[in-house]
């Protein structure tokens, strides 16, 4: 029996993994559920964002299903008490250093992406995004200058062994796909982007079978938006995945709609929709739980190794959205229990 942490979080995050635990309910497999207390609400019961006991709890199970964190009522706490903490203490403290995005248009969806329907329809990608290194983790913090002006400082940092090791997991990644790895950083100008495109050219020589290219940020910003048919797999660090992985969510037609998962060196891994907490809508059953059940289907296959059951799921999401079942993201008016049932009656 496989040991399932959900840790649902705030704001829209208890919604849409209800519907993702729903929809493994009805497979029938052998997974035992645990809740955990994450994010502003943790905070509220407990005084921290990342209780000992979730984290314990994270430690113990096979896999992670994570909702969201986020809430504004908590803006004004100091930084290491705020919600979004929470996650980077998780990946932090479960080495979850890769994590993988697709993007992809479900048949149907090509009116809800700001892209041509031509354009839109022939993305099908993955972006490898490193998770525990750069501007996010390196030090940062307040000073004085010379001149008596504030400043904030926060530093962009990679070793050679980090990027190597997500560079292997995007050459693996593209090995199982088309076998294309597009490696996106900013060299020209950042001593560290340099590293990485050094160390990605020689870890490439692994993978002869794998075809690679290099491109800049700022042109990856473009290109998604003007051909993003030409990608297969993108390796990136962590603020620029960051930033491309949003970027695609929206030209695949709703950023509701995609999955992720965060992994270690081993099968234990993260899984979240890549939405946020939206407290805007949290409570009015607006929220698109595709993403989240798309994320259940990613734990299945990556941290379980149950790929047809995944395979069941996306399927199931596919024929939802083919067969016309909408939420407000999508252009329609379908209550977040209503998409639930609408995957469940194609599963």
């Amino acid at each position: 029996m496989a040991l399932i942490a959900i840790l649902a979080g705030d704001g829209i995050g208890p919604e849409v993994t209800a519907e993702a635990r729903r929809v493994l309910d009805a497979l029938d497999l052998d997974l035992h559920f645990e809740e955990g207390l994450v994010g502003g609400v943790a905070y509220r019961a407990t005084g921290h964002p990342l209780p000992a006991a979730t984290l314990d709890l994270a430690r113990r199970a096979d896999a992670v299903l994570f909702g969201a964190v986020g809430d504004p009522s908590c803006d004004g706490l100091e930084r290491a008490l705020r919600p979004e903490q929470a996650i980077l203490g998780l990946r932090k403290e479960l080495g979850l250093f890769a994590n993988l995005r697709p993007a992809m248009l479900f048949a149907g969806l090509e009116d809800a992406s700001a892209l041509r329907p031509e354009v839109a329809g022939a993305i099908d990608l993955v972006i490898v995004r490193e998770l525990t290194g750069d501007v996010y983790f390196g030090d940062k913090g307040r000073r004085t200058g010379a001149d008596g002006l504030r400043e904030g400082y926060d530093l962009m940092r990679y070793d050679e062994a980090e990027v190597a090791r997500i560079a292997r997991v995007g050459f693996e990644t593209a090995r199982r796909r088309r076998s294309r790895l597009c490696s996106v950083d900013k060299a020209n100008v950042l001593e560290t982007s340099q590293l990485w495109r050094d160390v990605v050219i020689e870890i490439s020589a692994e993978y002869p079978g794998v075809a690679l290219s290099h491109m800049y940020v700022d042109n990856a910003a473009m290109q998604l938006v003007r051909n993003p048919g030409q990608f297969d797999v993108i390796v990136t660090g962590n603020l620029f995945g960051d930033i491309l992985s949003d970027q695609a969510s929206m030209c695949a037609g709703s950023i509701g709609m995609l999955p992720s998962a965060s992994l270690d060196t081993g099968s234990k891994g993260m899984y979240e929709p890549i939405h946020g907490s939206a407290p805007d809508i949290a409570g009015q059953g607006r929220a698109n739980p595709c993403a989240a059940i798309l994320s259940a289907a990613m734990m299945l296959r990556h941290s379980l190794h149950l790929n047809d059951a995944a395979d069941r799921i996306d399927g199931a999401v596919a024929a939802a959205i083919a067969g016309g079942a909408r939420t407000g993201d999508l252009g329609g008016a379908m209550s977040t229990r209503a998409m639930g049932d609408a995957v469940l009656a194609k599963l």
